[in-house]
């Protein structure tokens, strides 16, 4: 087509649009009322709902495995119970077979860096660790079981477990015939050293003639070098055994060799249901519970708490038929005193086994000194070796 055509077309089309526009301003205009419809009244809208507070992030570093059925294993069972007292306010995790050492700082660390706003290390060893840990993060709770130091945003705690000791020397020393017990001993730290000493009192409350003999492993968990300590206990004439070792292993050796003992921390009747007399077992939830509804609540400050039979924390339980039931009558009026203040398992007169006078007549000890026991009381063999703490 040619620009001549093109420009006919373009002029066409003008004229065509200029006639319309006329015919339209020339036409009559139609006002129309447009009438709103009334808006639609809007509902109600319910209150907005207070955004959910996000959970508690609580972590446990453990110094054994899970499955240990003793120490451990009890602080696993208190982990569960906070899950079960608070549900989803909380949320829970564990970090186990933690050794004593850098590894702890470096596992508490990451604990931290995953959120966790409490955190609960099981082992004295942790001790300096935490304290790193906790002043570099102000914000973190942190709880030591078994440990002395303290800080602002760092508490410890720990159960009065002497005081099952003493309660399964009642029983011990009524069950012997040797007259000879054993005891495999963890590491010679005070806490150990009196829960050997409470139970030789308690064995010496039925039965003077009581000795103990001790077997250190210095460790905490090791079944093996457990089970050796406890053959040789047997061997040197002991016939009823207690431990301060987190495993099941000296319970069963004592059911194949034929002779008795204890179950330690948590209820170990399944180990070895002949050789059992009964368990001396911490309960760790009334603590863990107290300490999440603190951090939950705002009122968590630091301090030291030790629990025991009174509060809770400290208990013989699954004691066996094969007791005689004076004696389970003895455990329990002694438990009773322990629960409502009338009776001190620590009362003089006691003398170390050198023969020096460590409590005098009638004297009370208080929690200082037991927190220092370094000595083994008369009837125990040897003296305290030193050794790490737990």
């Amino acid at each position: 087509m040619t620009n001549s055509k093109r420009s006919m077309f373009r002029l066409a089309g003008w004229s065509i649009l200029a006639a319309t526009a006329a015919l339209v301003g020339c036409g009559k205009k139609e006002e129309t009322t447009v009438t709103a419809a009334a808006p639609a009244s809007a509902p109600a809208s319910a209150p907005a709902e207070p955004a959910k507070p996000q959970p508690l992030k609580i972590a446990f570093a453990y110094i054994g495995p899970v499955g240990d059925g003793g120490w451990t294993f009890a602080h696993d069972n208190g982990r569960k119970a906070v899950e079960k007292e608070f549900g989803d306010r909380v949320v829970t995790s564990f970090a186990e077979s933690v050794p004593e050492g850098p590894d702890a700082e470096r596992v508490m660390r990451d604990m931290v860096g995953q959120g966790n706003k409490l955190i609960f290390g099981t082992t004295f060893g942790y001790m300096d660790y935490m304290m790193k840990v906790a002043a570099d993060a102000k914000d973190v709770k942190f709880e030591h079981a078994t440990g002395y130091k303290t800080a602002e945003n760092l508490r410890t705690y720990d159960s009065r477990t002497y005081e099952g000791a003493y309660m399964a020397g009642v029983i011990a020393g009524g069950m012997t015939k040797t007259n000879v017990l054993g005891v495999v001993g963890s590491v010679p730290i005070p806490e150990v050293v009196r829960n050997i000493n409470s139970f030789t009192l308690g064995a010496q409350s039925v039965n003077p003639k009581i000795r103990t003999k001790v077997v250190w492993v210095n460790k905490w968990f090791d079944p093996p070098k457990e089970t050796e300590a406890a053959q040789s206990l047997l061997n040197a004439g002991a016939d009823v055994l207690m431990q301060n070792t987190d495993s099941s292993a000296v319970l069963q050796t004592a059911e194949k060799a034929g002779k008795y003992a204890f179950g330690w921390d948590s209820d170990m009747t399944a180990y070895g249901p002949k050789a059992h007399l009964a368990s001396a077992i911490i309960n760790w939830a009334p603590y863990y519970i107290k300490a999440t509804k603190d951090a939950l609540d705002g009122t968590w400050t630091t301090g030291q708490a030790w629990w025991g039979v009174k509060e809770g924390a400290i208990d013989i339980v699954s004691i066996s038929d094969k007791v005689p039931a004076e004696l389970k009558t003895k455990v329990e009026t002694v438990k009773a005193g322990l629960k409502d203040g009338s009776f001190s398992i620590w009362k003089g007169p006691i003398v170390a086994n050198d023969g020096k006078q460590m409590l005098a007549k009638d004297a009370v000890a208080d929690d200082k000194f037991l927190g220092g026991v370094s000595f083994f009381v008369k009837g125990v063999e040897g003296k305290v070796p030193g050794g790490d703490k737990k």
